[in-house]
């Protein structure tokens, strides 16, 4: 994934949890990728806290002190997902960001193993696992905001776009499509759901009612 040109304005980005390092770190390294990858070949059914530590390589034991159940594993591996440096793309316009942005999440919800939609699959079955996918949610779109705050520096949009409101309606189409009706991927549909949402931003779509402050 890219990192921006530009400088991202203090405090946009959410902060990262401190993560312990050393043999801790390691084990729960082995044990997330061991989560990851007996979901990738065997969906929620078919994922348990033994087979998770026979491939990680750890004593049961230490998976049940630390994770509880399959729910608790699953809540780890999103909750990791939000420790990374991930940044949105910067192509130096709306419609060129939000078009890469959709064909990043093309990609990630067509990989094999399907991963990330097991993961959403999962999160129907799992509380702890519903509740880690929302805060995954919440801190991507908090990144991502940084997208319409650059085009509205670039004079792009509107002064008061609500940029929550023109991510959900640029990727939308994409998770709709891919997920929900499981059709193939198309490869113009990034680039089209990204021109329809630019286009509507840029007319006032989102735009917020300012409050008198703000004027």
């Amino acid at each position: 994934m890219t990192t921006p040109t530009d400088p991202e304005p203090e405090g946009t980005r959410p902060p990262t949890r401190r993560r312990p390092g050393g043999r801790t770190a390691r084990i729960r390294k082995q044990v997330l990728d061991a989560v990851l990858a007996e979901l990738g070949e065997h969906g929620y059914d078919g994922l348990t806290t033994d087979t998770v530590a026979a491939r990680a390589g750890v004593h049961r034991t230490t998976v049940y002190r630390r994770w509880g159940d399959v729910g608790g594993l699953l809540a780890d591996v999103l909750d990791a997902a939000s420790d990374d440096d991930w940044r949105p793309p910067d192509t130096g316009s709306l419609e060129g960001d939000l078009a890469a942005l959709n064909q990043e999440i093309q990609a990630a919800l067509t990989a094999q193993p399907p991963i990330v939609t097991a993961l959403i699959a999962a999160s129907f079955r799992s509380e702890k696992a519903a509740h880690a996918q929302q805060r995954l949610w919440e801190d991507r779109y908090a990144r991502c905001e940084t997208v319409v705050s650059r085009a509205v520096r670039r004079g792009e949009l509107p002064r008061h776009t609500d940029a929550r409101r023109l991510l959900l309606a640029a990727t939308a189409p994409v998770y709709h499509q891919l997920v929900l009706l499981r059709t193939p991927p198309d490869p113009q549909l990034p680039g089209h759901a990204a021109r329809t949402a630019a286009l509507a931003a840029a007319a006032g779509a989102f735009a917020e009612t300012p409050s008198a402050g703000d004027t």
